[in-house]
């Protein structure tokens, strides 16, 4: 599809989700949930309070990275703690956050044009961002800003966005894998070190108040992936009964799973070009050097900067391992749906379905994120759909990864240059060697005929 016109279709969807959120605003009515366990972290905080551990809300204590305080302290600040203005300004972020998403959609021209619309369809995302305030919001839009400067090869502003995003919610580390993967084929590895760096000092520097007074506690309640939830609020394993939910075996199942389906996609899907992850982060380079007197250090730091990534590269590997996340996650709580609902349209048209068959996943995904509570049947439901996703991913092709086009012809005729021995030749070649020896026998007998006189 054209860029011009899907364009054109971006703006007018915009529009339209811009009235439809105006009107969700005005006339359905907000959600109380997290807000005001929100203003009392938020109050305690602004209030001198610096140890995690007394920083708590009638939801119970806080565990949002140091990020949180400061959104919902300038929320708090805007507002006064008010609902209906509190409202006006998640609606901006959700404008704010579609723009982005659109954006990404524009510039790699995956979906139809008429599919672009479903990104504004959503039920359960207009009550998330608008009636519920949630932090994942936040988190979401940076998440999906620092995708956007990732695929103009903006690594280091993107990684401090990124961490920015962290900050606020650490669910946005499901993209951490992936990203680490493009960040090795993007840049030298000392360009990667540095990456990490930047996202690194944005952590410490955002948590200085607390871990210059109570460090421990900001590390264990910030940083707590060991989190267990409660089974009731689970939408994707409420089948799985309640003790085995809570169980370290299944944690570790999951894992596992996790761990063995990003090692699975990136040897033999997002890597397939450069035959494996070791040739496409630069290892393979670097122990080739290492006959060379030179310090590890020293190698990694004298590679040269990689080819510039294909934006349908960058954002299908980044949407990939986040849906991998979604899909080993323990627990999916109904605004955990903004992790990678804006991803669907993108990973659907990726995968090679029928047109019929996508829109019945995306209607069935959307109906069971508005069953409350789950149950049993709709958690199965959301199962099979993510693995039917999931499927269809795997099967489908492998872009080609870099910016520059594929040299398809160069590598043809490398390889017939390069011939194993006693192949045969191509037909041309044959042509020209007999072309060579009959003019050899001429100027032989030219030779003769002129010794002769």
């Amino acid at each position: 599809m054209e860029w011009r016109p899907c364009l054109i279709v971006a703006l007018v969807a915009f529009a339209f989700d811009s009235v439809l959120t105006a009107l969700v605003v005005k006339n359905v009515s907000y959600t109380k949930i997290d807000w005001d366990a929100y203003m009392a972290q938020v109050f305690g905080f602004l209030s001198g309070e610096r140890n995690y551990e007394e920083l708590r809300g009638d939801t119970g204590p806080l565990v949002y990275p140091a990020g949180f305080l400061y959104v919902y302290s300038a929320i708090r600040y805007l507002t006064g703690g008010a609902v209906s203005s509190a409202q006006v300004i998640f609606a901006l972020l959700y404008l704010v956050n579609l723009g982005l998403v659109l954006s990404i959609y524009v510039r790699t021209r995956v979906v139809p044009w008429w599919a672009i619309f479903l990104l504004t369809l959503s039920k359960r995302l207009h009550s998330i961002f608008v009636l519920r305030l949630f932090n994942d919001c936040v988190a979401i839009t940076l998440a999906h800003a620092s995708i956007a400067l990732f695929m103009s090869q903006w690594w280091y502003v993107g990684m401090a966005v990124f961490s920015l995003a962290v900050s606020v919610k650490m669910s946005v580390l499901l993209y951490a894998p992936s990203l680490l993967l493009l960040l090795c084929k993007a840049l030298s590895l000392g360009g990667v070190f540095v990456a990490l760096m930047v996202a690194a000092l944005i952590q410490v520097f955002l948590g200085l108040p607390f871990l210059t007074t109570y460090p421990a506690a900001y590390i264990s309640r910030a940083f707590n992936l060991g989190r267990v939830f409660i089974h009731f609020w689970s939408v994707n394993f409420k089948f799985v009964p309640e003790r085995f939910f809570v169980s370290k075996i299944f944690a570790l199942l999951l894992m596992v799973l996790h761990v063995g389906l990003l090692f699975l996609f990136s040897q033999r899907k997002w890597c397939k070009h450069e035959k494996g992850m070791a040739a496409a982060s630069g290892i393979q380079t670097m122990l080739r050097r290492s006959g060379k007197r030179l310090s590890l250090w020293s190698k990694a730091w004298s590679l040269p900067r990689r080819q510039t990534l294909g934006q349908e590269h960058v954002v299908g590997v980044l949407f990939t391992g986040n849906f991998i996340g979604i899909i080993a996650a323990r627990s999916l709580h109904y605004q955990f749906y903004s992790w990678y609902f804006y991803s669907l349209p993108y990973l659907l048209w990726k995968a090679p379905l029928p047109t019929p068959v996508r829109l019945l996943l995306l209607i069935l995904i959307e109906s069971v994120w508005n069953v409350y509570p789950s149950t049993a049947t709709s958690s199965l439901v959301l199962l099979a759909c993510h693995l039917a996703i999931l499927w269809g991913l795997w099967h489908a092709p492998s872009e080609y990864p870099y910016s520059a086009k594929k040299p398809a012809a160069k590598e043809k005729k490398n390889v017939s240059s390069k011939a194993p021995a006693g192949a045969a030749e191509p037909r041309k070649s044959l042509l020209e060697k007999k072309k060579e020896e009959k003019n050899s026998c001429e100027k032989t007998i030219k030779r003769k005929k002129e010794s002769q006189r």
